[in-house]
C-alpha cells in the first residue's frame, strides 16, 4: 500500500496547507469532546481547513459502557483509523481505484452512521477501506457492486444529525482482513492487549493517505 500511486482524500490536499493535530488525552485541554457541539466553535476558531484525529490513540471516551464488548471484558479503546476534521458537506474522494462492498446507515448513537466500505485489488492482494461518518449523499453517489476510480467523489462529511452524533469529519480506515464482517460496519477501535494483532488488521491509514509526520504532532503542519 505504501508505494502504490494514490489519489489524494481530500481536495485541497491536506499536506499541502495547515492542519491541525487533535490528539485526545488533554494535549488542548480546551478542546471539547468529538461528540460534544462545542467542538464546532472550538475548531472554527482555530482557522484551519483539516483537523487530524490519531491512529493508535488511546481514547476514554471508550471506555463508556455502549463500547463494551461481549466478547472480552477488556473494552476497546484503541483508535484504528484516522480522523479528518472539516467543514460537514466537504467532498470524501477515493483514494484507490476498487468496487462498492458496502453502503451502510448505521444507527446507533455514535456509531458511524452513514458508511462506505469499499474493495480494492493491490498488486494481488484484496484489502478495504472504511469511510465513516458520512452525509446522506452516500447512497445517491455509490451502489454496492458500483467501480469507483481512483480520485472519485466516493461521499461528504456528515452532519450531526447524519454522521452517528459527532463533529464533522470522516474516520478512514484501512482493513487487510474484514473478519468476517458482513453488514457493512467494522471495528473501529481495537484492544490495547491485542494491538500487535489490530495493527496487522488495520494498519496505519496513512499508508495511503500520505500525511506528513509534522501533521500528527501537537503543533499542526504550517503551510508551505
Amino acid at each position: 500500500l505504501g508505494r502504490v500511486a494514490v489519489a489524494p482524500l481530500f481536495l485541497p490536499e491536506i499536506g499541502a496547507g495547515p492542519s491541525l493535530a487533535l490528539p485526545t488525552r488533554g494535549q488542548h485541554p480546551d478542546m471539547p469532546a468529538f461528540s460534544d457541539r462545542a467542538f464546532d466553535g472550538w475548531f472554527a476558531a482555530k482557522g484551519v481547513p483539516y483537523g487530524i484525529g490519531l491512529y493508535g490513540e488511546k481514547r476514554s471516551v471508550y471506555a463508556t459502557d455502549q463500547f463494551a464488548d461481549a466478547a472480552s471484558p477488556e473494552r476497546r479503546t484503541i483508535h484504528l483509523g484516522i480522523d479528518v476534521f472539516a467543514p460537514a458537506g466537504t467532498p470524501v474522494h477515493a483514494p484507490l481505484a476498487g468496487e462498492v462492498a458496502f453502503v451502510t446507515y448505521n444507527a446507533d448513537p455514535l456509531d458511524y452512521g452513514h458508511t462506505l466500505i469499499l474493495r480494492h485489488e493491490v498488486e494481488g492482494h484484496a484489502c478495504h477501506t472504511l469511510y465513516g461518518h458520512l452525509g446522506a449523499s452516500l447512497p445517491k453517489l455509490c451502489a454496492v457492486g458500483q467501480r469507483v476510480e481512483a480520485g472519485a467523489v466516493v461521499a461528504h462529511l456528515g452532519d450531526w444529525h447524519e454522521n452517528g452524533g459527532w463533529a464533522a469529519h470522516v474516520h478512514f480506515q484501512i482493513m487487510a482482513d474484514m473478519l468476517e464482517q458482513r453488514d457493512g460496519n467494522f471495528f473501529g477501535v481495537g484492544h490495547e492487549s491485542l494491538w500487535p494483532v489490530w495493527a496487522a488488521v488495520c494498519p496505519d491509514p496513512n499508508l495511503l493517505m500520505r500525511l506528513p509526520e509534522a501533521a500528527f504532532g501537537l503543533g499542526g503542519r504550517a503551510a508551505g
